[in-house]
């Protein structure tokens, strides 16, 4: 059975650090403690006094002075994997682990997990062929020698960096080694673990080179695992579940989190926040429970992404500069039909086309189908009317022949109705307000990604309220916007409301807006 030798790497609440050694070793495993040097040494103290004489705990032989992006966090790293490996031969894989970490799984389960395949978890990506680092620098970590760092001395590094670049004091990456990247959370087995030991005592230039790279915890031990260890025994995941933001900052995960991390597909989570006191007190107690089952949704990620993306949507509509001086006309109106159930919207424009001679097409800038016109180049993406959107629009007018034009758009798009909005031309929305029960919102879940079609239900069960409530915000936020010209449709208005609606949008006489009113089936699901 596997036995877990954790790597600690803290810097700071020495009472954490105790608490978290001895919830980790109460079910049989091990514990190796880096605790920086840049604390003070009355907080390294505390952790010796409680822990000094626990059989299941080692201490890295050397403190570090630890800094972000320096090869100090290698290095103390190194050394509490050195004291693990030779403190706890029975230990079968080694956990990289820091003091914001906590299990979202029990030792059991981690157990049968590890026991399950053969291999190491590591993310391990090309170095130079992947698109793993998204901003800053990149060839520059490897190919220029590293100093200082570029967050306390940010002044030299840049300096040390342009004189290195002017110079073309370029260096080669050590022979035989693809550097690869990842994340710098691993667990890797014993032998993975012996194997790297043995090769930078026998290859010092590895670590010569590794010492002035910048950020080196991304790519020394994903580098040298995927030296050693077959590509076929390598997952290049990790298990500790993590969510960065767009701006490169973790997520801290809170109270109200517990069941969500119990769901991921991961063992740890990071970072937990120090105020989440009632959740690390259930997640320790968690480490050590029997006989749980875990429902894998594995939905996290794709859950922060979709409700932060919930406002986002539409909002990188400043106009271009060929598009400075593009008015759409003050003579033409802009007529926008916003409805969330797009089916309910296309009986309308087709209604629209065939009862009136209004250019009617439907969501432009979400589907490639919208019944167009032929409009060349400017229409043959997605993407592309979206990038030209004021001139995909003009273009329509002049198709058309016509100064009116009735097109779609998701209520998630309020910035793109603004945009319109703001034209000299007269911009009307008419916007569609419908009901989501329970089967339109698991069906809204399954097509933006949420859930799996396969998805449990307890699971489906508690992401309806958040879904629906995220609806509800679009069309808080579309009533909101303070549009010149708006006009609202529903089920439930009734057919006499529905006609004065549509006859104010479209500019129509009230017995063709009756009729299109009463188009049948128009709100069916």
């Amino acid at each position: 059975m596997a036995r877990i030798a954790f790597i600690l790497l803290m810097h700071k609440d020495p009472q954490g650090v105790i608490d978290q050694a001895r919830r980790l070793t109460a079910t049989g495993d091990y514990v190796s403690i880096h605790f920086d040097k840049r604390a003070p040494r009355a907080m390294f103290q505390q952790i010796r006094d409680a822990l000094d004489d626990h059989p299941r705990v080692t201490f890295a032989a050397r403190r570090r002075r630890c800094g972000w992006g320096e090869w100090s966090l290698v290095a103390a790293t190194l050394e509490a994997l050195r004291a693990a490996e030779t403190a706890f031969p029975q230990a079968t894989h080694f956990y990289m682990l820091s003091g914001d970490c906590m299990p979202i799984k029990s030792a059991e389960f981690a157990y049968n997990y590890l026991d399950a395949e053969d291999c190491d978890y590591i993310e391990s990506f090309d170095f130079f062929n992947s698109d793993w680092i998204k901003t800053g620098l990149r060839k520059e970590r490897l190919i220029y020698r590293h100093w200082f760092n570029e967050r306390s001395h940010k002044a030299l590094f840049y300096a040390s960096l342009q004189l290195q670049q002017r110079l073309g004091l370029t260096r080669q990456v050590p022979d035989d080694l693809q550097v690869m990247i990842g994340s710098q959370w691993w667990c890797l087995r014993r032998q993975t673990v012996e194997a790297i030991l043995d090769l930078i005592r026998a290859r010092p230039e590895i670590v010569r080179f590794f010492s002035t790279t910048w950020i080196p915890d991304e790519t020394f031990f994903q580098t040298l695992v995927a030296h050693v260890v077959p590509r076929q025994q390598i997952r290049t995941r990790t298990l500790t579940f993590l969510i960065f933001s767009d701006y490169g900052m973790p997520i801290n995960f809170h109270n109200d989190h517990y069941d969500l991390l119990l769901r991921q597909d991961y063992l740890f989570a990071r970072k937990i926040s120090p105020e989440a006191q009632e959740l690390r007190a259930r997640l320790g107690a968690l480490w050590q429970a029997t006989g749980q089952d875990f429902t894998i949704s594995a939905e996290g990620r794709r859950l922060f992404g979709f409700l932060t993306g919930r406002g986002r949507i539409g909002r990188r509509f400043a106009p271009r500069f060929w598009e400075t001086d593009g008015s759409l006309g003050a003579e033409r109106v802009v007529q926008i039909v916003v409805a969330k159930k797009w089916h309910v919207a296309k009986r309308l424009t087709a209604a629209i086309r065939a009862a009136t001679d209004i250019p009617a097409v439907d969501y432009v800038f979400n589907e490639q189908d919208a019944h167009l016109p032929d409009m060349g180049g400017v229409a043959s993406t997605v993407d592309k009317r979206e990038r030209h959107r004021r001139a995909l629009v003009k273009l329509m007018f002049e198709q058309f022949g016509s100064d009116r034009l009735v097109f779609c758009v998701d209520p998630s798009a309020v910035s793109l109705i603004a945009d319109f909005d703001a034209d000299r031309a007269q911009t009307r929305v008419l916007f569609v307000d419908s009901r989501f029960d329970d089967d339109y919102v698991r069906g809204h879940m399954g097509r933006v990604g949420l859930v799996s079609p396969d998805a449990p239900s307890d699971i489906v069960h508690r992401l309806l309220p958040i879904v629906r409530n995220d609806l509800q915000h679009e069309a808080d936020r579309l009533r909101e916007a303070g549009f010149r010209h708006l006009a609202t449709i529903s089920e439930s208005a009734g057919a006499d409301r529905n006609a004065a609606a549509l006859a104010a949008f479209l500019g129509v006489p009230e017995p063709q807006a009756r009729a299109l009113a009463e188009t049948p089936h128009l709100f069916a699901d």
